[in-house]
């Protein structure tokens, strides 16, 4: 059941800031819903290889590379998911740091409310 939540809290924020930021568009609920399983799957399969790979140049950069690791992360998605559209690296980083905050946020929310309704 937190996995169903997860997904479609991850799914509301993806849509979220897509309707936020230009360059960025997604047509429904269920492409948003896609995009949030085709994230999750890149960034457990795909993001660690990614990671090793470039091993040295985050280490010097001190991990900032990582942001661009993300921003590719979503760039990789725009191209499988139909009716996802990122126009371009810098916006798939900046849709990459709002997405992280966005989902965050509403985790806090969410999980605090399902704690309260727990007990």
């Amino acid at each position: 059941m937190k996995t169903l939540i997860r997904w479609l809290i991850n799914s509301l924020g993806i849509i979220i800031i897509a309707e936020i930021l230009p360059g960025v568009e997604i047509k429904t609920f269920f492409t948003a819903m896609a995009v949030a399983l085709i994230l999750s799957i890149l960034n457990l399969f795909v993001k660690p290889l990614l990671i090793v790979l470039t091993l040295p140049i985050t280490i010097l950069s001190l991990g900032i590379f990582l942001l661009i690791i993300n921003a590719l992360i979503i760039q990789l998605a725009s191209s499988i998911v139909p009716n996802f559209v990122v126009n371009s690296l810098w916006t798939a980083l900046i849709y990459s740091l709002l997405l992280s905050l966005m989902q965050s946020f509403l985790q806090e929310i969410f999980q605090s409310d399902l704690q309260d309704h727990e007990h």
